[in-house]
């Protein structure tokens, strides 16, 4: 895998400039999904837990820190 980013690397930086600003928007565009793809299956998640009422909520601060 590190031989395989190293060679993809090396040809990011052979790029031309208009080329790697192309580059760097997809990939932000590629990061932005995968973000929002994988809120999204922590609140299908979340829903399945809710569901066996496997939830646990509350507001004090002490018993929060104690569930992390």
């Amino acid at each position: 895998m590190k031989k395989q980013f190293n060679t993809i690397a090396d040809s990011v930086y052979n790029l031309e400039l208009d080329e790697k600003q192309e580059l760097k928007i997809l990939l932000e565009h590629n990061i932005a999904d995968s973000g929002r793809e994988e809120t999204y299956l922590n609140y299908k998640e979340a829903l399945k837990e809710e569901k066996v009422e496997k939830l646990y909520f509350s507001s004090d601060i002490n018993e929060l820190k104690k569930l992390l």
